[in-house]
């Protein structure tokens, strides 16, 4: 019996979904060609629903992938890989999603919440996969970046005028230090 050795791959997460209790979309990122259009899309998630909200289990095999998902109050979370995916890389994907989400959320995990701060549940999605990439799968590191990209104090505070201000300053020091350069521009 030959043994047919896979290539290994970066590309290891095909799709995270967070559905509602209805199985109806609020969060999804496929980040390859296995559903193309947004039908077929939507066709994965309905059944990934129908076969998972009444189940007890973590994973379940569907349409030849390997999906691991975690349900709390009215949310459905789910991280899809290929059908050879190892599981346990699956499964601390959707932890860090899930951990991530509850500290964003102030462990107030439900479906209003969710939407009041979409934002950074998209920053989390990101930070942890890109194109299908594990990046990160510490919720740590990921709360520090995801924290990092959504505060900026200057706007923060409520100067809006302060801060374009002082940013317009900083230009005009830079452009009167290179003011005395020559760079080769022609007006």
């Amino acid at each position: 019996m030959e043994t047919a050795l896979l290539e290994a791959s970066l590309y290891t997460v095909k799709a995270i979904c967070i559905l509602d209790n209805d199985g109806n979309r609020i969060i999804s990122k496929f980040y390859d060609d296995t559903f193309p259009t947004v039908k077929e899309q939507k066709d994965f998630e309905k059944n990934l629903f129908n076969k998972t909200h009444k189940a007890n289990a973590e994973i379940i095999m569907i349409d030849g992938l390997t999906s691991v998902y975690r349900s709390n109050v009215d949310l459905f979370f789910y991280v899809v890989g290929s059908s050879q995916e190892n599981e346990l890389i699956l499964h601390s994907v959707l932890n860090c999603l899930f951990d991530v989400t509850s500290q964003i959320l102030r462990k107030n995990i439900e479906k209003r919440a969710l939407f009041d701060h979409l934002d950074g549940i998209y920053l989390a999605i990101d930070e942890i996969v890109d194109g299908g990439i594990i990046l990160e799968a510490d919720p740590a590191s990921v709360l520090q970046r995801v924290a990092l990209k959504g505060d900026d104090p200057t706007m923060s505070d409520g100067n809006f005028k302060d801060a374009i201000t002082s940013k317009l300053d900083v230009l005009q020091q830079a452009k009167d230090q290179l003011g005395g350069w020559s760079v080769g521009w022609k007006n």
